[in-house]
């Protein structure tokens, strides 16, 4: 009869140290969580196509030659 007592009573301390164990892993767990660095910032994305301030005499003789052989096609054509 005693046998069953102690082993009710070793079980129901087990029980409890596992809870005990289980609870302080989570808070340690969460300090080690929050203790990270946080991540670098992350770069500036790259400009996307043709910058236009440098260009803008190239792109303006590119159009008015595109234009001029369009015209001239359109012409030949014609005829």
């Amino acid at each position: 009869m005693y046998g069953h007592f102690f082993l009710y009573i070793y079980h129901q301390i087990m029980i409890q140290n596992k809870t005990t164990f289980a609870s302080i892993l989570f808070v340690l767990i969460s300090f080690v969580c929050s203790a990270q660095n946080p991540p670098p910032p992350q770069p500036p994305p790259n400009p996307v196509g043709l910058s236009v301030d440098g260009n803008l005499f190239i792109l303006i003789a590119l159009g008015l030659t595109y234009g001029i052989y369009k015209v001239y096609k359109f012409k030949k054509a014609r005829v």
